[in-house]
Parts: C-alpha cells; structure tokens; sequence
C-alpha cells in the first residue's frame, strides 16, 4: 500500500479518497481550509493548491497525486494555471504519478462521437485552459520529468450531487415529484453522462496501473442518451409518471447571465447542449478490463439518494 494525494474534496475527490482508503492506501487530502470526508484512513491538509512549494511537501514520498481542484467556473482561466503549474513541480520533484481530472472541453465542437484521439481543437477560453494543462504534463512526462495521465469525463450524475450538475437533484427531484423538468439543453439530442462513481474508480485506477500513464482516457460511460430519454428512463425505475422536459430558452440564459457568472460562462459550452455531445470510453473498458455502471443500477442508487436526503 502507498501514500496518495488527491488535491480537492468535491464530489470527486472526496469520494476518491474514500475508495483509496478502503484499499488499505494511506490518503492525504488537501483543500484550501483543511476541510475534507472524515473517514479512517484519510489525513485532511490544508494547502493552497497553487503554492509550489507547499503542495511539493505534502506530496513528498507519494506514490499518486491527483488533480480532483475544482476551480470557480468563471475564473478558470485566472485560477488554473498556477494551480496545475504548483502540481506540475510536486510531482516532478515526489515522483508521485499525477493523475487529472479531466474533462471535455478541450475538444470543442465536434461532429462525431469523442475519442481520447480527438484533437483538442477547442477555441473557447476553458476549452483553451484544459488542453494546455494536458499539453504541458503530457510534455513533461515524454521529457522524462515525471509521469502523468489525464482521465475524462463527460456531464456526472449520481449520489450526493447537489447544484453541481443539471443532471443532480434539479433535474431528478422534479421527475420523482411528477413536475416538469427544466434543463438549460435541446432535451432530444444524445448526450453522454457519466455516472459519478464510476470517474472515482477511474482515477484509482489510473493512478496505480502504469499502462495509463502518458495518454488521455475516458471515464467508461454508458452509450449516450437524450436527456428526454434519460428522464424517461429515471421515471421508468422510480414508478412516476414519465416528466415532460422543456428546454430553457436560450434569451433567458442570455439574460441571467448579466446578473450571475454561471449562465453567461455557459455560452461558450452551449454546442454541447445543442448538438450531439456523444464520447466514446471503449479504449478504457477494453483496456482495463471495465465497465461503465448499468443505467438502470447507476439511476436505481442516485434515486435511493435523493429519495432518503428528501425524507432525513
């Protein structure tokens, strides 16, 4: 068993250091308050995650470190740099592996299901951020400075997400109260989601199996829905009535993004809600052996959730 860093205590990092920790791993994790799950196992640091220095000495003698910081969305192009700069220098000079989590962004319009080959051919301020990260660690690793891999996910869903996601508990709660569901999206074109659990043992993965160092992957994801059938299907394994889902106009995001920095930062991800937004995660399952969590299973848990927080 090894020491592993995961930098951020989100909904991914925190369930990382979980599963980490009951491998028998000895987890340190880090935020910017020392905040962090309360589990056995884990030790919760606070560090600022864009301070080289102080990360490279929490990171000393690991065997993993991985990249779960969760920047606010608006400022990504400010806050990511240092951040993935100060992580860049921990794990060159721990010679932990450096696992991000990724996403994609990087690719920008595409007209066809995404693959890890893909080029990172976005023009969008985030889009531009992410494959520069991924860039420069993919350069660092072939110089032989450190090694490095990146694991992609498409739009999660799952247990304890909350507003984090416009697959969370707004889109599920509405649908098992039998209320008409709202999404910021053309509820007909096939998107990929990724079940939250299953990008937790992704980046596990990842971050022990050397066969996934110095290349991109994708989480494994169940083939892509459209968001009015993954509300069909989430009705179907609830027992409600199927929800109608309306799509947000697009003047109305327009307009509340001149009073908050979330839906005016949307616009520049708005082809993935408009188009096919499908990515494709055989090169990860065939690989290692995985498979995406069943919808229906990964629906059937996510509903439990939100079913008993309603109910506590």
């Amino acid at each position: 068993m090894g020491k592993h860093v995961v930098v951020g205590a989100g909904q991914v990092g925190a369930r990382l250091a979980g599963l980490l920790a009951d491998a028998g791993h000895d987890v340190v994790i880090v935020t910017r308050s020392g905040s962090g799950p309360v589990l056995p196992g884990v030790t919760r640091v606070a560090a600022d995650a864009g301070d080289a220095a102080r990360l490279t000495k929490v990171a000393g003698k690991a065997d993993a470190l991985y990249n779960c910081a969760n920047p606010r969305y608006h400022r990504w192009p400010q806050d990511w740099p240092p951040i993935a700069a100060a992580l860049l220098q921990a794990a060159e000079m721990s010679g932990a592996v450096l696992v991000t989590l990724g996403n994609l962004y990087g690719y920008g319009p595409v007209d066809r299901p995404m693959t890890e080959d893909t080029p990172l051919a976005s023009t969008g301020a985030k889009g531009r951020v992410r494959a520069r990260m991924w860039a420069d660690a993919l350069a660092a690793h072939r110089a032989g400075l450190l090694r490095a891999t990146e694991v992609r996910a498409s739009d999660y869903f799952g247990p304890e997400m909350t507003g984090q996601s416009f697959l969370g508990d707004r889109f599920l709660a509405p649908i098992l109260a039998g209320r008409p569901v709202r999404v910021p999206a053309d509820p007909h074109q096939p998107h990929s989601m990724t079940y939250l659990p299953d990008v937790a043992r992704a980046l596990m993965t990842a971050g022990s199996d050397e066969r996934a160092w110095g290349r991109p992957w994708h989480v494994p994801t169940t083939p892509a829905l459209t968001i009015q059938e993954m509300a069909d299907r989430a009705a179907a394994v609830a027992g409600v009535r199927a929800p109608r889902v309306k799509p947000i106009p697009h003047w109305v995001m327009r307009a509340a993004g001149a009073f908050s920095p979330l839906p005016r930062e949307l616009e520049e991800t708005r082809h993935q809600f408009t188009r096919p937004f499908v990515m494709d995660s055989t090169a990860f399952e065939s690989t290692f052996g995985v498979a995406p969590t069943p919808m229906d299973e990964a629906l059937e848990r996510t509903i439990a959730w939100i079913r008993a927080t309603k109910a506590a």
